[in-house]
């Protein structure tokens, strides 16, 4: 009767976190692309560890580490010890993402506290325009930074919540763009069956409006036409064709809703053990998308990954990674290392690496 329940009450706050985000399923995906581009601060969607980036992004019920301030706070309620996880990702064209994170389990109250800092940063960066296309001796860079707030608890040994409070800052050239977003989810333990489930809505929040200054190059016109169709500059320049822009447009975050699902099988056998992932992720800016994976360990030392993502044109190969448990480094402290690997089928390929303590 206790599971019959329990499964009811994570039923009913699943649909009413999915009406909140507004995650319509499809169970065939169109894959179109009719909301892409709708949203910005697009380096949130970045996975930021090795371990989930090796499983085709699937972790969304499976990540007990420190990653699960990015995935799922509820998990973090899950953690019985204080755990601390750093991740750098060799992004594309020279872009690195790094991670850090914190998670402090807490006597009172059964409340777990969780802080984690991400950015992003892409160097130097030449300035182009239509006018000149390879370059016109400036440069610029993209440099981003997430730094959140968790909370989780658990109801039962079965069932918790958690909730990330984020504040973001993206900036590019001369503007910066800042707000908060918030991260919610729910986890679910189907009793001693190995199934685990998780929902979470992440970066949904409140729009930003970039603030500063942008030198935009405009080709000079004369007559009606300019009258009509180039209105006066913002801002004057000693250069007529260069305009400064000072008003812009919101930006909205990239809110996502996630469903998945784990299974773990072998879970009696002390040498061999195998977890296999499904998860449905709907963000908002895109098509829908089914990501799977499988991890399977060796002795409790040993981590083999491999996941994929349906519905996504640039994922042809599917990910794979490894893990490896460490020798204490002092006593009571165990350590993982983790190396992820995705190609793309234009953009190349991506590698990750992490470790993650437990105190």
């Amino acid at each position: 009767m206790r599971s019959e329940r329990m499964t009811r009450i994570c039923l009913l706050l699943a649909l009413l976190l999915g009406a909140f985000g507004e995650a319509r399923a499809q169970l065939l995906p169109s894959y179109g692309r009719d909301r892409a581009g709708t949203s910005g601060f697009q380096f949130l969607k970045i996975p930021v560890d090795a371990r989930s980036a090796a499983l085709g992004e699937t972790v969304v019920a499976e990540a007990f580490d420190a990653s699960a301030l990015f995935w799922n706070p509820a998990l973090a309620a899950q953690i019985e010890n204080v755990q601390v996880g750093v991740g750098h990702t060799a992004y594309f064209v020279d872009i690195r993402l790094d991670y850090l994170s914190l998670i402090y389990p807490l006597r009172w109250g059964g409340l777990t506290l969780g802080l984690s800092l991400e950015a992003l940063d892409s160097g130097e960066m030449p300035v182009t325009t239509e006018f000149e296309p390879y370059g016109t001796g400036e440069m610029f860079s993209f440099r981003d930074l997430a730094l959140g707030l968790s909370v989780a608890q658990p109801l039962t040994d079965l069932f918790s919540y958690g909730i990330t409070a984020r504040y973001v800052r993206e900036s590019v050239a001369e503007l910066v763009t800042q707000t908060l977003l918030f991260d919610l989810g729910i986890f679910y333990r189907v009793g001693d069956t190995g199934v685990q489930m998780a929902v979470a809505i992440r970066h949904f929040g409140f729009d930003g409006r970039p603030e500063g200054k942008l030198a935009r190059t405009v080709i000079a016109q004369t007559g009606p036409a300019k009258r009509a169709a180039d209105p006066e500059p913002i801002a004057t320049t000693p250069d007529p064709s260069v305009r400064i822009e000072t008003e812009f447009e919101t930006i909205t975050p990239p809110t996502t809703f996630l469903l998945g699902v784990s299974y773990t099988l072998l879970r009696d056998n002390p040498q061999h053990r195998l977890t296999l992932l499904g998860q449905l992720t709907n963000p908002n800016d895109n098509a829908e998308t089914f990501n799977v994976g499988a991890e399977y360990t060796w002795n409790h030392t040993l981590m083999v990954r491999m996941g994929y993502r349906f519905g996504v044109e640039e994922f042809r190969t599917p990910a794979l990674g490894v893990g490896l448990r460490l020798p204490e480094l002092v006593a009571g402290v165990q350590a993982r290392f983790d190396y992820g690997f995705q190609h793309l089928e234009r953009l190349g390929t991506v590698h990750r690496v992490g470790l993650n303590l437990e105190l």
